[in-house]
């Protein structure tokens, strides 16, 4: 196993109680189509973390593959002003994480979490393991309860 999607096991057993059944792929995870792919499942239930900066804020969004998520959605949440795409550096420096791996939880800094309400239409997805080549299975509302994730349409 990848140290870092090791390194991602370990802490979600030690910090939440999870014991994450991690898969990897060589080809790679990258996008939610791949993952969707590599995995066989429906690219919806595909759990993505985003990060954002909402009003010089870091907020990670986990999303259906299947959606886009509208910064406008985001900034109605927050009541924020200013909503764009994080910088990739601040993302790893903040979360621990390098973009395409970012899991659902388990971040080096305690930043807000939302998650998308139509991850709940599947019993199961699939979310990122630290890197872009491991995944694994969870239930969304196991997402919610251990990232404290509130739930909103992510599409406005």
């Amino acid at each position: 196993m990848h140290p870092r999607a090791a390194e991602f096991a370990e802490r979600a057993r030690e910090e939440y109680g999870v014991d994450p059944e991690i898969e990897e792929f060589p080809e790679g995870t990258k996008t939610a189509a791949d993952a969707a792919e590599a995995v066989g499942c429906p690219v919806a239930a595909i759990a993505s973390s985003l990060a954002f900066d909402v009003d010089g804020e870091l907020v990670v969004c986990v999303t259906s593959g299947a959606n886009r998520v509208e910064e406008s959605a985001l900034a109605e949440r927050f009541d924020a002003e200013a909503v764009s795409m994080a910088d990739a550096d601040r993302i790893k420096a903040q979360l621990g994480w390098s973009i395409g791996g970012v899991p659902p939880f388990v971040h080096d800094a305690d930043v807000p979490v939302v998650i998308d309400a139509d991850l709940f239409e599947h019993e199961t997805v699939w979310a990122a393991a630290g890197t872009p080549t491991a995944v694994f299975p969870i239930d969304p509302a196991a997402i919610a309860d251990h990232a404290g994730a509130d739930r909103i349409d992510v599409t406005g």
